[in-house]
């Protein structure tokens, strides 16, 4: 059975004992770790090593990046030869590091081949390396100043700037830009883990609405099909046109209101109320937007009742502004096709098929759960 690739990339003399403890982390969860130090890369006698490591990466499904004190070896040209340099440069709002290609390390372009491949990079920087890097970027407008500047956490003064500028390549990124610092190798192993786990669990979330949106338009589709049959019949007849018609437009607002636990959803709908008294009986005293702690996806709203329980959304949060616009467009319909959209969309509907999901635990509680671990994204240090 195939198992997960795991790549590790760093320079290797001063994170040899790092890079040890790594490997049995990884075969212990199930993985397969990759590393070219205990000769899983396949060093091609016809390639130079770099090429070699490059090349192996694109076949790897996770990389692991730890940026220590060391710069490591330049890159060899044939092995820059295998990057699209334009392509990665657009990936970053910093792409200072990518546009010097010819001052990058091995151990550098191995991420940024697998940045290029869509291959999801997992970036940890030693502490005191993030220290002098806030350092260098208070002051790297003033190049003279930078140019005389010993900074303790790297090895060697003349490569700080081009691991800091890598650093800000990653931080900067416009999709996985996560950089997170660490003082001590437990710390890689609990965050590897949680995230692990919660893009694990994401991952079956996304399968399961992925299934019930499936049944649920399957579901719609017949019942549309079955309007469409008597609209064609009927074409003299404009409420049957306007419930046709209705089905479509109004489907997230009635998939909403079939969400809302402890009301009359058809009364509800086919009432006049607003949108505000609308929230105010289904007892929603709040709506919050939360981003997602590992930033896979975009951020979540949630609605809050009185009780503290509550609602998350399955569609982005721009979603809930349209549904107050179409409540009041909905509620123009001509009562008879108001009652028949209800009816065709409503009375065979499931709760598990709305954009709701409801959550009964304290939101308070669910939210400092979601609270990413020690260590935060670099852009909340800046």
């Amino acid at each position: 059975m195939a198992r997960l690739r795991v790549f590790v990339s760093s320079t290797c003399y001063d994170l040899d004992i790092v890079r040890s403890e790594l490997r049995p982390f990884i075969v212990n969860c199930g993985y397969e770790p990759v590393m070219s130090d205990y000769s899983d890369v396949l060093f091609d006698p016809r390639l130079h090593t770099h090429d070699s490591c490059v090349k192996e990466v694109v076949g790897c499904d996770v990389v692991v990046l730890i940026i220590g004190s060391r710069f490591g070896g330049t890159a060899v040209p044939a092995a820059l030869a295998s990057v699209d340099w334009d392509a990665v440069a657009g990936m970053s709002s910093s792409p200072t590091a990518v546009l010097a290609k010819e001052k990058l390390s091995i151990t550098q372009l191995e991420v940024i081949k697998a940045v290029e491949s869509a291959v999801p990079v997992y970036a940890f920087v030693d502490e005191r390396v993030l220290h002098d890097h806030l350092v260098y970027e208070k002051n790297k407008d003033n190049p003279l100043v930078v140019d005389q500047m010993v900074f303790p956490s790297i090895q060697k003064k003349e490569t700080a700037k081009y691991i800091f500028e890598f650093i800000n390549f990653l931080s900067h990124r416009l999709t996985g830009n996560s950089v997170i610092g660490f003082s001590r190798l437990e710390e890689i192993r609990l965050h590897l883990v949680s995230q692990w786990s919660q893009l694990f669990q994401r991952l079956l979330e996304e399968s399961q609405t992925r299934t019930a949106e499936a049944r649920r338009y399957r579901d719609f589709s017949e019942r549309i099909e079955d309007l469409k049959a008597v609209v064609l019949a009927s074409l003299a007849t404009p409420g049957l046109r306007d419930t046709a018609k209705g089905a479509v437009q109004f489907r997230h607002l009635i998939d909403f209101v079939s969400g809302l636990r402890d009301v009359d959803q058809k009364a509800l709908l086919l009432s006049n109320i607003g949108w505000d008294e609308l929230l105010e009986r289904a007892g929603i005293v709040e709506t919050r937007i939360a981003e997602e702690p590992n930033r896979l996806i975009s951020a979540r709203m949630f609605l809050v009742r009185a009780d503290g329980t509550f609602y998350i959304m399955r569609l982005p949060p721009r979603v809930f502004e349209s549904l107050q616009r179409d409540w009041a467009s909905f509620q123009r319909v001509e009562s008879r096709s108001r009652e028949a959209i209800v009816d065709a969309l409503l009375e065979e509907s499931d709760a598990r098929s709305s954009i709701l999901r409801y959550r009964s635990e304290p939101i308070d509680e669910f939210l400092a759960q979601r609270e990413p671990p020690r260590g935060d994204s670099l852009d909340a240090q800046s």
